[in-house]
């Protein structure tokens, strides 16, 4: 992994919903941004640094078993319903929307995560879950998570996980790479927020709909992966909830 130079072209990718990698279970649906499940290589479908970005439907009373994790900064974003959360370390958490969740799986952790719903209450789950690699291999596990409703709640763009220094002194959850940062904001029709320049950007569009300055428009599940951009103005169509990766690192030199 290599601090971004200055890229020679300056590009725009758009990922629409439905030509995202799924998977389906009896109760689990998973959309990707990124292909996971089977055989694939997350370095070489990365960018930037973000490894996983999964949007999934989970059935109420339904979730993943004990699973083990190492080597990566884990990202649970709910939006719809509740997360239960356990690991080896002895964090626990019940994760509801507008709760930023980050496990750092360091030299090794296992947990499970399951919808927190019993099957009678008959209540989807939906989150989204993002991994980053770290600057490091083998650090510490940890966990941490923090509400960021009421900062949300005002409309601009919120800065919820970073490793970047200039962060150090928000309400930010901290993540061991300090070449990345997520962003969420939660707009109404008509409002906009600035993007804030990276080497790398992903917009994924969680709910709604949005305009780009461009003219692009973006729909629910839709993503937008940016190569050396300057800032770029995103407008809301709809009621929308937007999630953003600003990174300037990458595997690739």
């Amino acid at each position: 992994m290599s601090e971004a130079r200055a890229a020679a072209v300056t590009t725009r990718q758009v990922i629409r919903a439905a030509g995202r990698h799924g998977f389906r279970s009896e109760w689990l649906d998973s959309r990707q941004s990124f292909p996971v499940t089977g055989n694939f290589d997350l370095t070489a479908n990365a960018h930037g640094v973000l490894l996983v970005h999964n949007d999934d439907r989970v059935d109420a009373g339904e979730g993943f078993d004990a699973h083990f994790h190492r080597d990566a900064e884990i990202i649970t974003w709910v939006l719809e319903g509740a997360v239960a959360h356990r690991d080896s370390f002895g964090n626990t958490g019940v994760i509801t929307p507008g709760v930023a969740q980050r496990m750092s799986a360091g030299r090794g952790i296992t947990h499970t995560e399951a919808n927190a719903s019993r099957r009678s209450e008959d209540r989807d789950l939906r989150v989204i879950q993002m991994w980053v690699a770290p600057e490091h291999a083998g650090g510490e596990p940890g966990y941490a998570e923090r509400d960021f409703t009421t900062d949300l709640a005002a409309g601009g763009l919120v800065t919820v996980a970073s490793g970047m220094p200039e962060h150090t002194d928000t309400t930010a959850i901290s993540i061991k790479n300090p070449h990345a940062a997520l962003h969420v904001a939660r707009l109404g029709s008509g409002q906009s927020v600035i993007l804030p320049p990276a080497p790398f950007g992903h917009l994924y569009v969680a709910r709604g709909g949005v305009e780009l300055d461009d003219g692009i428009q973006l729909a629910e599940g839709d993503a937008l992966r940016t190569t050396d951009h300057g800032d770029v103005t995103v407008s809301a169509t709809m009621d929308t909830e937007i999630l953003f990766w600003e990174m300037h690192s990458t595997f690739r030199r």
